[in-house]
């Protein structure tokens, strides 16, 4: 049973004003609800003109936050951005959000806490097991490898 237009824009509205969605995220919502196909593309107009949905408010609000709350590096969010279908100009804008000084600081402080708490005697395999957390986590070879040089003359 698919349910009405007008209980679809409620739902939909709530599930926006709870936090920032992109267009993929409420269109795979809409198929949960089953609502009509050919309720979509109104139901996206009337939430894009009423300003529950933003692509550009949402691709901002997800670097930030899985920058400062995951500590993700910008490839990994780079990555979930494209999976979510934002615009390469978007995700341009969005990683815009991410301070320079604040990046280089979560790096060091992740790369810090883990080789601390790294138990390995052989300073090849630490050094292979960080270089892979940090890859995991977005960060780039390049800032990775100053890093790992740095922690290794300590």
């Amino acid at each position: 049973m698919s349910i009405t237009l007008e209980q679809a824009k409620s739902k939909l509205e709530h599930f926006c004003a709870y936090q920032d969605r992109c267009h993929t995220e409420v269109i795979s919502k809409l198929y949960n609800l089953k609502v009509s196909s050919d309720l979509h593309d109104e139901i996206l107009v009337y939430l894009i003109n009423n300003k529950f949905l933003n692509e550009e408010r949402f691709a901002r609000s997800f670097a930030r936050g899985k920058h400062r709350i995951s500590g993700w590096g910008k490839n990994r969010i780079l990555g979930e951005l494209k999976i979510r279908k934002i615009s390469a100009n978007l995700i341009k804008i969005a990683l815009t959000e991410i301070d320079d000084n604040m990046y280089f600081e979560t790096l060091n402080k992740l790369a810090e806490q883990r080789w601390q708490s790294l138990t390995d005697q052989d300073i090849n395999k630490k050094t292979q097991k960080l270089i892979g957390f940090l890859h995991r986590k977005g960060y780039e070879m390049e800032y990775i490898l100053d890093k790992v040089n740095d922690l290794q003359k300590e």
